[in-house]
This record gives structure tokens, C-alpha cells and sequence, in this order.
């Protein structure tokens, strides 16, 4: 386990953390003052390996060379010049530090780290992190890595569980949940569930996987909850009348999957960031990596069940009404996650991808994203 303490002084910032694979959501901006809850799990960081916040170049002010040594193969709007390799952890977390007031920036509702480190290290009052909070984010601090320092410290750090485990013991990651926002958890009389934000997150993250393993050819996902999140997609941006390519879920707990599958939707290690591989053939097929939350709702979805009847029905008669609470639109994946995984995939030089990514980039619109 480790704590971070300040460069400057060596004070302690955080409480004993042990680390952990960043979400897939860490960048992600939700709907429009949505209240979303925070990224980091209590006890745990996650480090960002991409350069995070200003100051930004253009992307016509960037050598295409210099894009490629940053892991970046197609345009973008913007480049931050930001120092990699942050480490984010949870707001309840952090120890000795004040906040910033001069440093809040513009955000809509809270405080949105723009403006570069808002929390200060309580003993030397060097800049050391950036509080996050506004609407639509994520809530999290995200530590300078030039102004702290990770020190080990004595503890009794789990080995991370075997995948045999996380199957059975994983916690699932329900596709639909409420979502707050600043005008309450529920506007209007017609109540409903939104799309959850890490399944539209997860989802823009493997359609950008499922676009590269297509090899521009149709792709066939398996039918239910794994149809309703990628087949729409996948069928709108692919052209038809060719041979298509078969995609399955495969992974810990599920049979080997057979020779036939050219793409295996697998889940993520949530500590290792490990990719699950199957340990026989078909060694060729492209694994398209999925939070092991999502996974495990897709592998094992839980139904509605009807509930027993009250009032003037019979005690075991079995009800089906109210019918559950569903979005009012069909799933969407998240544009900034698919397009921040994308570019940073080599085979998005191909033509026909780059003409996907340009198309949506400069405001087509087909209701996918």
C-alpha cells in the first residue's frame, strides 16, 4: 500500500491507498447537470497515463510525428500539454490540503480542475491536486505528479483475485440507474431510469475495438442486452452484403469459445487492468475489452420478476405491472470515449475508419452517440 505526500515538504496527503486499474469512465462527461457520484473507490487510486488539462496546442500546431510518439493516430481538436500520469482517488481521501479559491475556474455547479491544481498542501502550500466535482463529471482529486510523491508504507495488501473469483464474487454493474440532477433526482411526473453512464462509457471504449476487429466487415453480436448496447451501431457504421464476423462473450466461468468466434467480448481485471484470454484457440480472434461489472451483466443478466400480488388479487397470483422503469431512448455509447480510444488505436489510419471519425467529428449524426 502507499500514501501520497507532498514534494515540497513531505507531508502526508492520503490515507493508505493500494492501486487499481482507471476506470474506463475516469474522462467522462455525462448528460448536462447530472450529478454523478465518485470515480474512485475509497481506499484505492488509479493512475491516468495521458497528459490531463492545460495548457492545450491545437491540433494544426502539433507535428503529425510528434502525435504518433503520444500514442495519438488520428486528429483531434486539441492536445493537452499537461503532465502525464496523475493519480486519481477518491474526494474523502485526501488529508492536509485547502482548497484554492483563486483557482476555482468557470465550472457550472462545482469545481472542474481546468485551471490547473485547486488544492493546496496544508503544511508548505505548494499546488498539489485538482478537486473535481462540477455536474457531469466524475468526482475525484487528481494528484500532480510533480508535486507529490507515492511512499509504500506497511500494510496487508490482498492478492488480487483470480478470475475463477471475480466470476463468482464480481459485483455487477446494472445497465440503467437514476440519475440526479441539479433540479432533482426526478423532473416532470413521467419517472424513469437513464442509461447508466459506465455502461455508455464502456460502450464507446468496445465499439472503437469492435470497429478495428471488424476489419470493415458486418459484425454479429449475440442477441439480448449485448444486441441492444452495440448491434445498432455496429450495423449503421459497417457496410451490409458482406461476410460477417461472429463476436461472442467469452471469459471466466463460460465455455471455450469455439473455433468459429473471430471476436471475444471479455471482461477487464478491475485491479490488474489484466485482459481476460482464453487458454486454448481461437488464439487468433481480437478481444474487445469490457469492465467486468458490464461483463457480468452481459454474461449473466438479471430479470424482472414479477412480485406478489396485494389489494384485492389473489395472495399467490403474481404481478407483472408496474412494468419496470426503462429509458425513454434506445442505448447510446459515449462519443468522447469512443473517440479518445479510437484515435489512439494504429489501425485508425485506415481510409475507411478515419472516414467514420470524420464524419461524426465534424457533426453527422445518426442518434448513435
Amino acid at each position: 500500500m502507499f500514501v501520497f505526500v507532498c514534494a515540497g515538504c513531505g507531508s502526508e496527503l492520503t490515507v493508505p491507498l493500494s492501486q487499481v486499474s482507471l476506470p474506463i469512465h475516469a474522462r467522462q462527461k455525462y448528460g448536462n447537470g447530472a450529478q454523478l457520484p465518485v470515480l474512485m473507490e475509497s481506499g484505492t487510486f488509479a493512475v491516468d497515463p495521458d497528459p490531463w488539462g492545460g495548457p492545450w496546442r491545437m491540433w494544426d500546431e502539433i507535428d503529425p510525428g510528434e502525435a504518433e510518439a503520444r500514442g495519438i493516430y488520428a486528429p483531434v481538436r486539441a492536445l493537452s500539454d499537461g503532465t502525464p500520469g496523475a493519480s486519481l482517488i477518491a474526494p474523502g481521501d485526501i488529508r492536509g490540503t485547502r482548497l484554492i479559491p483563486e483557482n476555482r475556474g468557470t465550472a457550472c455547479c462545482g469545481l472542474d480542475g481546468a485551471d490547473g491544481p485547486n488544492m493546496a498542501c496544508g503544511t508548505c502550500d505548494l499546488p498539489v491536486a485538482a478537486r473535481i466535482d462540477d455536474c457531469s463529471l466524475w468526482q475525484a482529486v487528481r494528484l500532480s505528479p510533480d508535486a507529490v510523491r507515492r511512499v509504500p508504507v506497511d500494510g496487508v495488501l490482498a492478492a488480487p483475485l483470480s478470475w475463477a473469483e471475480l466470476a463468482e464474487k464480481g459485483e455487477k454493474a446494472p445497465p440503467f440507474e437514476p440519475i440526479s440532477t441539479w433540479a432533482g433526482p426526478w423532473v416532470g411526473s413521467n419517472r424513469s431510469l437513464s442509461w447508466s453512464p459506465q455502461w455508455e462509457a464502456a460502450a464507446g471504449h468496445a465499439l472503437a475495438h469492435l470497429l478495428v476487429a471488424s476489419r470493415g466487415q458486418p459484425v454479429e453480436v449475440p442477441d439480448g442486452l449485448t444486441a441492444d448496447v452495440f448491434q445498432r451501431a455496429l450495423d449503421s457504421l459497417l457496410p451490409a452484403g458482406l461476410p460477417e464476423r461472429r463476436a461472442v462473450l467469452a471469459g471466466p466461468g463460460r465455455p471455450s469459445p469455439d473455433a468459429g468466434a473471430d471476436i471475444l467480448l471479455v471482461p477487464v481485471h478491475p485491479r490488474t487492468g489484466e485482459t481476460w484470454s482464453p487458454a486454448g484457440p481461437p488464439a487468433s480472434a481480437y478481444r474487445v475489452p469490457l469492465p467486468l461489472g458490464v461483463w457480468l451483466w452481459l454474461d449473466s443478466p438479471q430479470p424482472y420478476l414479477p412480485v406478489p400480488a396485494t389489494g384485492r388479487i389473489p395472495r399467490d397470483v403474481l404481478r407483472d405491472d408496474p412494468l419496470p422503469l426503462l429509458p425513454h431512448h434506445l442505448f447510446r455509447a459515449d462519443w468522447q470515449t469512443f473517440q479518445h480510444t479510437l484515435v489512439r488505436l494504429p489501425a485508425v489510419r485506415s481510409p475507411w475508419l478515419r472516414t467514420i471519425l470524420d464524419d461524426f467529428a465534424q457533426g453527422a449524426s445518426t442518434g448513435l452517440f
